[in-house]
């Protein structure tokens, strides 16, 4: 995930005052909401990235867009934009949700693989991670074709590369 120092700021301040405002859970589904527009058009991220367009024409447009989010959640994406922060917006929001979870103790783990896992050799690798892991893990499981064989598992600034892709430029290196 892309980050940077003003979007994680944001986010934080974003969820300090919905936890401030018991308003966690709505907050939540309107960066959640927020996060799939960016996705599904991209023409939204152009347009936030846009110098062109003025800020009181960029806020009009995100308040009609976001008609039917929270008003803590209009509030701090007018504050954005007035800000001219709107270029990092969708960052912030993904952020948002990153430290939620960091905040509920959820720990997201991505798990991945060449092919499909079995049962057995998923819940032995979340066994063996499991015990590293403090907090609840959230697993993602991704196929990755050019892994070969064998797995790699994410876990924040954590990586066990066990693929046998890598072992092949491992080997690779060592008679070059």
């Amino acid at each position: 995930m892309k980050s940077n120092k003003s979007a994680v700021r944001y986010a934080k301040a974003l969820l300090e005052l919905a936890l401030e405002h018991n308003k966690v859970e709505l907050v939540e589904a309107d960066m959640l909401q927020l996060i799939q527009l960016a996705r599904e058009a991209h023409d939204f991220q152009v347009f936030l990235n846009s110098p062109l367009i003025n800020i009181d024409k960029k806020v009009a447009v995100i308040k009609q867009i976001c008609k039917d989010f929270n008003q803590t959640s209009i509030d701090f994406l007018t504050l954005v934009t007035n800000n001219g922060r709107e270029s990092v917006m969708i960052d912030m929001a993904m952020q948002f949700i990153a430290q939620l979870k960091a905040h509920r103790g959820i720990v997201p783990i991505t798990i991945i693989s060449a092919q499909k896992l079995e049962e057995s050799t998923k819940s032995s690798i979340l066994e063996k991670v499991a015990a590293a892991v403090s907090g609840t893990p959230e697993i993602t499981e991704e196929i990755d074709a050019s892994l070969i064989g064998g797995f790699v598992v994410r876990m924040g600034d954590h990586q066990i590369d066990a693929s046998v892709a890598t072992q092949l430029k491992r080997l690779k290196q060592q008679f070059v």
